[in-house]
This record gives structure tokens, sequence and C-alpha cells, in this order.
């Protein structure tokens, strides 16, 4: 079997394990693997390609691998979903107590309980979500 697929295979291999592993680190090293099988094919001697994969595994590992993480990791820069919702105005429909009552944010209507179990917030005042817990608004009235 020719050396370059010999690569080509192990570059394969590399590139389907990082699939599962999702750490960078084998796809880097299947890069390395995938340009070692060029350089095979263009009739590089046995020792001269694996100096090559080991010069391209440590390039990338180094400075390529960091890279990639940092974009990969990056914090969400947008909030979905409910998560949206806390710090939002909300409008008080019926009267919120710690145990029940119903507001409305941003046209859909929500049960809701006081933040802070003691206060009783009455109809019409404007409130900040402060939580949401399941389906229920945690609420805090402005002051």
């Amino acid at each position: 079997m020719d050396p370059w697929l010999i690569w080509l295979i192990v570059a394969a291999v590399l590139i389907v394990a990082e699939i599962f592993t999702l750490t960078a680190a084998l796809g880097m090293l299947g890069a390395a693997a995938l340009i070692t099988s060029g350089a095979a094919a263009a009739g590089l001697a046995g020792p001269l390609q694996f100096a090559v994969f080991t010069a391209v595994a440590t390039v990338t590992l180094l400075f390529v691998r960091p890279v990639a993480l940092r974009h990969l990791l990056q914090p969400q820069t947008e909030r979905f979903g409910v998560d949206a919702l806390v710090g939002r105005a909300a409008y008080v429909v019926s009267e919120v107590t710690g145990r029940e009552g119903r507001v409305r944010i941003g046209g859909e209507e929500w049960t809701a309980r006081s933040y802070d179990e003691t206060l009783v917030i009455p109809p019409g005042a404007t409130v900040d979500v402060m939580e949401i817990s399941g389906s229920t608004a945690l609420v805090y009235p402005r002051e």
C-alpha cells in the first residue's frame, strides 16, 4: 500500500474521531496527516514524512487549536426563550402576592408571584421580572 494512502486513511480516522470528541486536537492531527499525505504523494521519503507530520501537528496544536477553541467557547451573547424575559418590564393584570397573580410580559399573560413574598402588588402596577421559575414569573415592583 502506498504511504500517501496510509496517511490519508490516518487523516480520515482522526477527523472522524474528532467528530465524536469535539476537542479540536484530533482534528488538528487529522489535518497534519492530510498534509503529510500530500507530501508522501509528492515522493518525500519516510523519515521526512514523519518530520512533516510532527512539524504540522506541533504548529496546529500550539497555534491554531487555541484560536479555534477561543471561538468555540465564546459566551452566549444573546438570551433566548424565558431567559430573555428576565429584566424586562411587566404590567400587573391581577393582584400579585407571594402565592398568585397574573402579569403581561411583552403581550403574553403569565402567572406571577411576588419576588418578596410579603409584598402585595396591585393591578396596573409596573414590575420588573426578576426570575422565571417554570411557567411563573417572579416579579418585583418598580420604584
